[in-house]
């Protein structure tokens, strides 16, 4: 099966340092099921050209525990090594893993630039209707163009293949232009060589990042690359939605003050030039508590782009720190931050990122000393939180928790604040300290913790402190 890429313009010459792939040669990799080939046909100033061949081995597909055959012919005899299929897409992630993942060592500022790409897919299996190449392909921004294929030349009479030679042309980056490829290439065959479970559903999520949550045909999209498993199916679309809905680089802090709404007014506040904002207030109050229960390994959930995970890693009292966050986004801004690639073995030991939600179950949780959940969880939906106290509260089950919150009487403070506003356009509500203090007495003696509440910031005689503070000890 052959795929190609072709750079117009500007980008050609860069083609190479994108990809990775030296253009003078041609290179093999091998992969479970066979060997990839790359190769350049033509490299101009203008034009430029790669070649992705894959030759799949069907007794490597037996060796490797090919899953959709149902009698052992059909491990020999099927169309697998023939169509561009799931085995296209594991060969685009291993061979051109640093491409689909925006890196370039040489010049770090290709993968964002823009250019026009023309990809071709010599044979595609679409087994569905033909028009859904145009409902999927379309809203991304492709032109497509079609070929149809006979079921063999010698016999016309036998009708027409499932199998289409299709053409996409598109202005974008190459990253993105992969990970639709990525995606949608076993989409449209309908079909996977191997096991479909929540390894799947999180490189859907990854390479679905920035568009799968827009497009107007993602049910139908998830649906066939999760193979119809109304479990990962009905995870998926809720997952997706809650990446969409907290988008943690649109916080605003102390460190992103801007003159244009919606603002957190707790950042607007006149501070002195010694006094520290709110959010290093609550940064150092939840620190505080880790450190005072002597915790040693720390989940940070709903990190969000690394900032309270940095405050955390410059403590070495803490041996083992975890960042999780539903947004992949955030996730590969804390990672740059970081500048985790550089990393040794000891520090990727000491500080992972993760990527999940607060809502399902996840054993990677379990086992902590101590989490923190700081400001997070007024950006969840109020019937999402019976299962976030699942999850942290009854099943990992963290010998301390430190949870934080808006306080909403506070917010009469702020002239800026129209009455009846939250402090940001992503709350989904504002508690009360006592509407606050009842949900935390509530999980605590259902999960047999104990609580003490605590208040952070300036404190007003009435309504108490901007932020509200939940510490949580296992009994």
């Amino acid at each position: 099966m052959l795929l190609t890429i072709d750079a117009v313009g500007a980008l050609a010459p860069s083609l190479s340092f994108l990809l990775h792939k030296h253009p003078d040669k041609v290179q093999s990799f091998p992969l479970s099921f066979g060997n990839a080939h790359v190769y350049y046909p033509i490299v101009e100033k203008n034009h430029a050209r790669a070649c992705l061949l894959l030759d799949v081995d069907p007794v490597g597909m037996v060796r490797g525990a090919y899953r959709e055959s149902d009698f052992m012919l059909g491990h020999y005899v099927n169309d697998r090594p023939f169509i561009a299929s799931s085995f296209m897409s594991v060969a685009i992630a291993q061979v051109f893993s640093a491409a689909l993942s925006g890196r370039c060592k040489d010049h770090p500022e290709l993968p964002d630039q823009v250019g026009t790409w023309k990809v071709q897919i010599d044979t595609l299996a679409v087994r569905c209707d033909p028009v859904w190449l145009h409902h999927v392909f379309e809203p991304l921004g492709y032109q497509l163009t079609t070929e149809d294929v006979l079921l063999d030349d010698a016999f016309p009479q036998w009708g027409q293949s499932p199998y289409k030679k299709v053409t996409l042309t598109k202005q974008g980056t190459l990253r993105e232009i992969l990970a639709h490829l990525y995606v949608l290439i076993p989409v449209f065959d309908n079909a996977k060589h191997y096991f479909v479970g929540n390894d799947e559903l999180d490189k859907l999520l990854k390479q679905g990042q920035g568009w799968l949550s827009t497009h107007p045909h993602k049910d139908w999209v998830i649906q066939r690359y999760l193979r119809r498993d109304a479990n990962l199916v009905r995870s998926a679309l809720e997952r997706l939605t809650l990446q969409e809905e907290f988008n943690p680089e649109e916080e605003f802090t102390s460190e992103s003050i801007t003159s244009s709404p919606p603002v957190d007014p707790s950042v607007q506040a006149t501070h002195k030039a010694e006094e520290p904002t709110l959010n290093a207030q609550r940064y150092d109050a939840v620190l505080g508590q880790l450190l005072k229960c002597g915790a040693r390994s720390v989940l940070d959930l709903g990190c969000g782009e690394g900032k309270f995970l940095k405050r955390l890693f410059a403590e070495p009292h803490f041996h083992r720190i975890v960042g999780m966050d539903v947004s992949i986004r955030a996730l590969e801004f804390a990672s740059r931050r970081f500048r985790m690639t550089d990393w040794s073995e000891s520090r990727k030991e000491r500080l992972q990122l993760i990527h999940g939600s607060l809502i399902y179950k996840d054993k990677r949780l379990n086992g902590f000393d101590a989490a923190a959940v700081v400001e997070v969880i007024e950006h969840l939906e109020p019937d999402r939180l019976e299962a976030l106290a699942q999850v942290l509260f009854a099943q990992a089950r963290p010998m301390h928790v430190i949870l934080t919150t808006p306080n909403k009487e506070y917010n009469s403070v702020w002239e800026s604040l129209p009455e009846g506003k939250f402090r940001h356009a992503d709350h989904r509500f504002e508690w009360t300290r006592e509407e606050f203090q009842s949900w935390c007495n509530r999980i605590a003696t259902a999960c047999r913790y104990s609580v003490e509440f605590l208040g952070v910031g300036p404190e007003d005689e009435t309504r108490g402190t901007p932020t509200q503070m939940a510490v949580f000890h296992r009994i």
